[in-house]
């Protein structure tokens, strides 16, 4: 008796697994989130797996239909994320990213599920993106970020490709009025190094120096582990934390890393990582800093 053979991968099906790279970059930066937006992706898939062969055959570009179904599926979670926020406990930060070959998730990782890392995904640029509305973020990561024309962005979000214009151009300006000089990436290094040794050193006027008089330090722990529940602004507050978090937290080693593609530091506790931190360095001062603690969003880092 012969065995049945596994069903041939048709040229449609390898096109739309071909897809799901573009898919996870596109969702992950319009919900700063990488388990959102791999739930977005599989979501996706999902529904074309619904569809019958017949109208999956029927459908001329795979690649754009689902681009269009993660988008909306994407536009409906920022719709209800501000109610989720409203429940989360103490701030809330997007989910910090590795360089891709520093993933640790404790399995093999598909090259296609790792984000890849450019300005769109600095997290500056991601907390920035929090302050627009739904349809503003994702017309303009589409349209601004992912070149795609605002006809096909109208039919995504439901407007006129003319509002889709008005759109793109509200989320430019908040993001031309956010924007500062950028430094280059090897003073950045430099600063995040100095601030690193500082802290190890317990130097508070070394760590004051390196900040902005009015820099702010924001902390996510999810309510799942301590972590500060609102801002601390100010270069002297900031610093006096710091050093507190080193008395608190013995045995704590900081690793320079880059976070978001741009250079971070990553805090382990028996070589597993316990907070990843991020920065926004305008000169050559710190003017935010990011820490993030929740494990929930330290899966990239830290091998299970």
């Amino acid at each position: 008796m012969s065995t049945p053979s596994a069903p041939e991968l048709g040229p449609t099906l390898s096109a739309i697994m071909s897809e799901r790279g573009q898919l996870i970059n596109l969702a992950y930066r319009l919900l700063g989130s990488l388990a959102d937006a791999e739930d977005a992706v599989q979501e996706t898939y999902a529904r074309w797996y619904a569809m019958s062969r017949e109208q999956q055959e029927a459908i001329a570009s795979p690649g754009g239909w689902l681009t269009t179904v993660t988008s909306r599926i994407c536009l409906d979670v920022l719709g209800s994320a501000r109610a989720r926020r409203e429940r989360y406990v103490g701030e809330w930060i997007p989910e910090p990213l590795p360089e891709p070959a520093e993933w640790l998730t404790g399995r093999p990782v598909d090259p296609a599920d790792r984000v890849t890392l450019d300005e769109s995904i600095n997290m500056a640029f991601l907390v920035m993106l929090e302050s627009m509305t739904p349809a503003e973020r994702v017309t303009f990561i589409l349209h601004d970020v992912f070149r795609y024309p605002f006809g096909e962005v109208a039919e995504i979000v439901g407007r006129t490709p003319a509002a889709c214009r008005q759109l793109a151009s509200s989320a430019r300006r908040r993001v031309q009025a956010a924007q500062a000089p950028t430094t280059p990436a090897s003073r950045q290094a430099d600063i995040v190094r100095a601030f690193k040794q500082a802290w190890e050193a317990k130097d508070i006027e070394a760590l004051i120096d390196l900040l902005d008089p009015a820099a702010t330090a924001i902390a996510d722990g999810g309510g799942l582990v301590n972590a500060l529940l609102r801002p601390v602004e100010g270069s002297e507050q900031i610093a006096r934390y710091t050093v507190d978090i080193t008395g608190r937290a013995p045995g704590m080693t900081m690793l320079e890393r880059t976070v978001n593609g741009r250079p971070g530091l990553v805090a382990q506790r028996d070589g597993v990582t316990v907070m990843v931190i991020a920065f926004d360095i305008v000169g050559d001062r710190i003017n935010q800093i990011w820490a993030v603690r929740n494990p929930g969003k330290l899966r990239p880092w830290t091998a299970a």
